[in-house]
């Protein structure tokens, strides 16, 4: 099958959006295994894709009269709208997670704390956690967020910058120095 151009998918949502099936159901064949692979990158897990992946093409049926190919492609607004419901779910599946970074994932605290760790390990690894949390906590919002979706869920800087809709430059600056203050704090003991 040759590549789906922009004037098809374009051509699809108007169709979808006059409430075509046919329409819609051909538009998901064509871009559910790209905007899948994308979702479960972000989610990890297979059965959340694949949730974010059925709630997002029903919103792409009940928003596809909103599509303005002036303003971004097909493919573009689509992932948006895949993109903004991976983070529902997330926070729907896993309060620990929070998207700005206030709190840093339970299964990372779980697997430093697992008996596969011998008692020295896991009291190392243990308190080097609450470190990082702690640290974490003394990072401004958005750069908290910016590095959790860099290192946590393997976004790329323009990626970050579509998702904060913030200039890339400015991603790329909070990154760098939210790592540096972590290692710094990091460096120095807790005060008590």
């Amino acid at each position: 099958m040759p590549p789906t151009t922009d004037q098809e998918l374009t051509s699809l949502l108007r169709n979808t959006a006059n409430k075509d099936a046919q329409s819609f159901r051909q538009l998901y064949e064509l871009t559910s295994p790209k905007l899948f692979g994308f979702v479960l990158r972000i989610l990890i897990k297979h059965e959340w894709a694949e949730e974010a992946l059925q709630e997002s093409f029903v919103s792409i049926w009940n928003n596809a009269a909103n599509y303005q190919s002036s303003l971004a492609a097909p493919m573009t607004w689509m992932t948006t709208i895949v993109r903004n419901k991976a983070f529902d779910i997330l926070r729907r599946h896993n309060s620990a997670l929070d998207i700005d970074g206030t709190t840093i994932d339970q299964e990372i605290t779980e697997n430093m704390e697992s008996a596969a760790h011998t008692p020295p390990e896991s009291l190392q690894l243990t308190q080097g956690a609450h470190e990082l949390a702690r640290c974490f906590k003394g990072l401004e919002g958005l750069q908290r967020q910016s590095i959790v979706l860099a290192y946590y869920h393997d976004f790329s800087h323009s990626e970050i910058a579509g998702q904060l809709q913030l200039p890339i430059g400015t991603v790329k600056t909070w990154i760098r120095r939210g790592l540096e203050r972590l290692r710094l704090c990091l460096s120095k003991p807790e005060q008590a």
